[in-house]
């Protein structure tokens, strides 16, 4: 695999390609004169018609991520399965991804037009590339050129133009753990919003330039011309309606029924709505109200003109917390092609779309979905023991032994036996505790399976992980420090510089951070990556 790999990439030329000289020989047969090897735009452009600001590139399907699509799999990812420096190979085509997007922003905030084609769409589609860099190309009643548009969006309103920037506005920020990991692969948040002052004061220590973009307000009280023009809008919306935890209220209840406040906005924007949408909320966001909660949700992201795809992610395949969270993409139909999903619930059902939310899918047919295929998620290699502080037991964080001997009496008899068999096992082995109350009656229930249960918002002084310790014949219980909870979200280096309550009353109602990071790398990014290619870009130009 790795010889088949190398040896594929020494017969790649950079430049003067097969699919480019046909392309370039197409358009001098029709009079159309360029220029080679321009230097005064980033990027390298293949092709450049300075009188009319026009940069065209022709594109390696290998080089820039689009093998993988073309040989029918899920991911870029599978493109290296089985080679040793599969590791390099996804950094490096990556890294081009990024590069593609950031080039193509660049020129086009220097006023010119930008057009991608893939080698394969040129090989493929000699013609209809032709095609349309003659209609960008149009002449005018005096027969000379001038930049008009093949499609309605002829003054810069294309949504499309706000792909390759990347820009976010990030809603029900919290403590901006999305950001954190949206971050990491390339994008850049332009706009926050929260109503919490106790998550903005984390949120500002994390992010220096918080004052510059973060509202703290309730989204109701949002205008949209408030709001910058952007790539993605994420949604992280209050789930206290939605949980098992709370009174599955619904999206009529006080703090879920936020979610409307969210598409309020998205409706005020009107040709500035962001081409795509990011919703992150709990599990039971699908079941609330038999499903009637999330059916009209995702009819009202169609009417705001947007198909949707859901799928659901457990952190525990990133560190060692079990938080199962329900995520929807939302795309604007404008830049979507008419592939649609195929049919069967076969194709819905995956690791991604496990078989509850793979049979909504497949019987709600009234629902615009857009589904992609999405790889299984990452095999976690962080168990519980590995993200714990090392606390002397004379901290204070350590329980006094009433106290931890009352955890114990709270215990059923199964559990208990577990932890008498810790107690006793010769070296020091680690659970996690949650108390939750059953059948009136508050119990501790102790798992000892590497991971820790779902963090949540200390309300009332409830809903704490407890770290239990125990072996040589003793045991030890403490809570979770702040910093062993940001290891938890996978943020591990956030500042954490006020109150253990305030600190867990950020993180216990955040997204965790290698989640969206993956969402980025592996749905985001190569949704981008596609949709800047095949279509003009230019400026984007409506008023904000």
């Amino acid at each position: 695999m790795e010889r088949d790999i190398s040896g594929i990439m020494r017969k790649v030329r950079s430049a003067d390609t097969g699919p480019e000289i046909r392309f370039r020989h197409s358009l001098w047969e029709r009079g159309v004169r360029y220029r080679l090897g321009y230097r005064d735009l980033p990027g390298k452009p293949d092709l450049v018609i300075p009188a009319h600001k026009l940069a065209i590139f022709i594109d390696g399907d290998f080089w820039h991520g689009n093998q993988w699509r073309r040989r029918g799999l899920k991911a870029l990812a599978e493109q290296f399965s089985g080679a040793t420096s599969r590791d390099y190979w996804l950094k490096k085509i990556r890294r081009n991804m990024r590069r593609d997007a950031d080039v193509t922003d660049k020129i086009i905030r220097m006023g010119w037009t930008v057009l991608r084609f893939w080698e394969s769409q040129v090989l493929i589609d000699l013609e209809g590339c032709v095609q349309m860099t003659l209609t960008v190309l149009k002449p005018d009643l005096d027969g000379k050129p001038s930049l008009l548009y093949h499609d309605s969006y002829n003054d810069g309103t294309d949504p499309a133009n706000l792909l390759p920037a990347k820009t976010v506005a990030e809603f029900f920020a919290g403590i901006g753990l999305m950001r954190m990991g949206l971050d990491r692969q390339g994008w850049t948040v332009k706009f926050a919003n929260d109503i919490e002052p106790e998550k903005l004061e984390l949120y500002a220590a994390q992010f220096p330039d918080a004052r510059e973009h973060f509202r703290l307000e309730d989204i109701h009280n949002l205008l949209p011309n408030e709001m910058p023009s952007v790539t993605l809008a994420t949604a992280s919306f209050p789930c206290n309606d939605l949980s098992l935890a709370g009174a599955r209220k619904g999206l009529a209840g006080k703090q879920s029924s936020a979610f409307w406040g969210f598409t309020r906005l998205l409706d005020g924007l009107a040709q500035r709505k962001p081409p795509i949408i990011l919703l992150e909320n709990v599990t039971g966001f699908l079941t609330s109200h038999g499903g009637a909660d999330f059916r009209s949700a995702m009819l009202s992201l169609n009417a705001l003109g947007y198909s949707v795809d859901p799928f659901i992610l457990d952190a525990a395949s990133f560190v060692p917390q079990s938080r199962q969270r329900l995520f929807v993409v939302g795309v604007l139909n404008a830049l979507l092609g008419p592939e649609r999903a195929a049919e069967g619930p076969g194709f819905y059902e995956s690791e991604a779309r496990p078989k509850a939310l793979a049979d909504f899918i497949f019987t709600d047919t009234e629902i615009g979905w857009y589904l992609r295929n999405l790889p299984a998620p990452p095999k976690r290699v962080k168990e519980l023991e590995d993200i714990l502080e090392d606390l002397p037991y004379t901290d204070k964080a350590w329980w006094s032994g009433p106290r931890a001997s009352y955890l114990l009496s709270q215990m059923s008899e199964r559990h208990r036996e577990i932890a008498d068999r810790m107690i006793s096992g010769p070296e020091y082995t680690f659970g996690a505790v949650f108390r939750r109350v059953r059948n009136g009656k508050c119990m501790a229930e102790l798992r000892t399976d590497g991971i820790a249960g779902c963090l949540r918002t200390p309300r009332g002084g409830s809903g704490r992980q407890i770290l239990f310790k125990a072996g040589r014949g003793r045991y030890f219980v403490r809570l979770f420090t702040a910093r062993e909870c940001a290891r938890l979200m996978g943020a591990d280096d956030y500042l954490v510089n006020v109150p253990l309550n305030q600190a867990l009353f950020g993180f216990g109602d955040a997204v965790c951070v290698p989640v969206v990071e993956w969402i980025a790398a592996n749905y985001l990014n190569p949704l981008v990556n596609e949709l800047i290619r095949g279509r003009p870009l230019r400026k984007y130009s409506v008023l904000e």
